[in-house]
């Protein structure tokens, strides 16, 4: 982002970000399943997610107007924040103030699920970030990224909207972008295998990441890697990376 523009009224450009995470676990039994779904859902239970997102609209430098949070039987939890990027002014008595606020709003929600054959359970969260005005959602990827476990993660940008410069001219965009990758730290990205489908045109931006490497103790629930049989091993690791794929890809593979 660069300096502040000068602009004819308000910046109303409404950019918005989807961030989707995906986490990969082995769980060999249908009981380790439901400890693994369970396990999931004290971890990432509303409490927590409304925190991140707390430490989220710091990062943008946004005010938070309400929160509404909501853990789900049997499973899963959902958070919504209202932000604004101007702080509220009450009036004082006898008079009446009439201001823009630019309005944005932050959701989360998570969904936990396992395959029904080859005990792959999966964890995913879904962010969704709208802001309106100089807020930049983009600068806030690097912290979504370290806040989970991100063996998968697919990224839409858009920019919709325009504003007006002093003279009246129309400006579609308040920030130069070319990808979502260049807001992703370069360590960060080194670990994933990534592809961009951009359409510059329409302001709108997708990155979607897989992890490259796999390390076996860190997808098995409650189990030593060195329990299992070296054949049962590479199954595992296998079954786990075509899951990744089928995810990576958004279509049955296998």
């Amino acid at each position: 982002m660069g300096g502040k523009m000068k602009l004819y009224g308000f910046n109303n450009i409404t950019k918005s970000l989807s961030f989707n995470i995906y986490d990969v676990c082995y769980a060999k039994t249908q009981k380790e399943q439901k400890d693994y779904i369970d396990y999931i859902d004290e971890q990432y239970n509303s409490e927590r997610l409304t925190n991140i997102m707390f430490k989220l609209t710091d990062i943008i430098g946004a005010n938070v107007l309400n929160v509404s949070k909501q853990d789900y039987d049997p499973q899963g939890a959902s958070v919504t924040f209202l932000i604004s990027e101007n702080s509220m002014r009450l009036a004082g008595t006898g008079e009446t103030v009439v201001a823009h606020l630019d309005k944005s709003h932050i959701t989360v929600h998570t969904y936990p699920e396992y395959h029904p054959d080859n005990f792959i359970a999966t964890f995913r969260v879904d962010i969704d970030v709208e802001t309106c005005g100089e807020i930049t959602p983009l600068n806030t990827l690097d912290f979504l990224i370290g806040s989970f476990d991100s063996d998968i993660i697919t990224m839409d940008y858009r920019v919709r909207g325009f504003t007006r410069d002093l003279e009246g001219k129309k400006l579609f965009s308040d920030h130069d972008i070319t990808s979502i990758q260049d807001y992703i730290d370069s360590e960060v990205l080194e670990k994933y295998d990534a592809v961009d489908i951009n359409m510059y045109q329409a302001n709108i931006y997708h990155t979607k990441m897989m992890i490259k490497e796999i390390d076996l103790q860190n997808y098995l629930f409650k189990t030593d890697v060195y329990e299992i049989p070296p054949k049962t091993r590479l199954n595992i690791s296998n079954n786990l990376r075509r899951e990744m794929i089928e995810i990576f890809s958004g279509m049955n593979v296998y």
